[in-house]
């Protein structure tokens, strides 16, 4: 038997068979969160575990032992004593055709990674069950609004396969409600309001719609400039410094070059979620006005570059003759928020231990 670990006191722990396994669970919780738990590759495109579930994909449908049809897993409570399987041949042929008739809406099926977060999803379930989009090829849904100027989202609607999860984790975790679903059937699209570009809704480019967008309908403009750089994509674990908030975010490199922020799914600060700075303000990493070497002021006024000894040595001199002319309050240290978290630590290192005064602070405090 799987075993529950690290349930709640309070909670009443229950069983239930998971194809021929007896497991335990938590009253209140559905098939997929138990079967997910037992390892259980139960596929779905419209389920993301930061919002309610919503079963339009029914992709994860399982058999339940006394009722006459599969059941979408993510909407259904799991119940003392119940027999499920995951895995049937005829619920394994029931998602083979669901992904044959999803993939032959869209225009492609070929997204590039750094389109989003999730943008593989579609690809790899595609490529799990050995299906293409051949045999019920037809009439498309969706209509890409590419001509929408915002700079940090690409609108290729003709990917979209109306899972709903960009309009509801805009609600449901941003509380924005910048877009909606619009029309039926084929005609079924996602839209802001009065058709409106994003830069005129209530959008804060915060990026979550493009992170959940499991096709890539919804993709990472900045990120994908990165795409005809040679080299594979890395990802780098790090924390974003704009705030005080410690947001987790993994940075994508190619090289020696950042092209994009994904942000933390498992992030304790954040869960996700990221601001517009957190999730698009890099460019400045590889501006080329950024400096490369120390400026030091000349008697007349201008400024030329040095090497490192000398100015640190001329910062070590103006802060020696302050501290002896005016006094140790006189002297205040501030970082900045692009600057690595170990430089802000340095920082309130210098001022506290040199000066002996709490005179320090940051752009990055909320």
């Amino acid at each position: 038997m799987i075993a529950l670990k690290d349930a709640p006191s309070d909670a009443r722990i229950c069983t239930m068979t998971i194809d021929g396994e007896l497991v335990e669970f938590r009253e209140g919780e559905t098939i997929y969160e138990v079967a997910e738990r037992c390892r259980r590759e139960v596929p779905t495109l419209c389920y993301d575990p930061r919002l309610e579930a919503f079963g339009a994909c029914r992709l994860c449908v399982v058999e339940v032992e006394g009722i006459n049809n599969p059941v979408a897993s993510c909407t259904t409570r799991a119940g003392e004593g119940m027999v499920v399987k995951t895995r049937t041949g005829a619920v394994e042929k029931h998602r083979k055709t669901l992904l044959e008739m999803v993939a032959s809406e869209n225009r492609t099926l070929d997204i590039d990674p750094l389109a989003g977060y999730a943008s593989q999803e579609l690809g790899d379930l595609l490529e799990r069950y050995e299906v293409g989009p051949g045999r019920f090829r037809g009439r498309r849904s969706g209509t890409s609004n590419t001509d929408d100027k915002n700079p940090f989202i690409l609108r290729d609607y003709d990917n979209c396969i109306s899972c709903y999860r960009c309009v509801r984790v805009c609600a449901e975790q941003e509380g924005d409600h910048a877009i909606n679903v619009m029309g039926r059937g084929f005609d079924t699209q996602i839209t802001a309001e009065f058709g409106n570009d994003l830069r005129d809704s209530q959008c804060t480019f915060c990026g979550q719609c493009v992170q959940t967008c499991p096709t890539g309908a919804l993709s990472d403009k900045k990120a994908l400039r990165g795409s005809d750089l040679p080299g594979e994509i890395e990802k780098t674990r790090s924390v974003c410094p704009y705030c005080g908030v410690g947001c987790a975010v993994d940075i994508l490199s190619k090289g020696d070059r950042v092209v994009g922020i994904h942000p933390a799914m498992d992030g304790p600060a954040n869960e996700g979620a990221l601001c517009v700075k957190g999730q698009y303000a890099f460019d400045f990493v590889h501006h080329p006005d950024r400096l490369t070497k120390p400026l030091v002021k000349g008697a007349d006024g201008s400024f030329r570059e040095v090497e490192w000894d000398e100015a640190l040595q001329r910062a070590a001199d103006g802060f020696r003759a302050a501290h002896e002319k005016h006094g140790r309050h006189a002297i205040y240290g501030i970082a900045s928020g692009r600057a690595p978290h170990e430089a802000a630590y340095s920082m309130q290192k210098f001022i506290r231990s040199s000066f002996g005064t709490n005179y320090v602070d940051t752009c990055s405090r909320s």
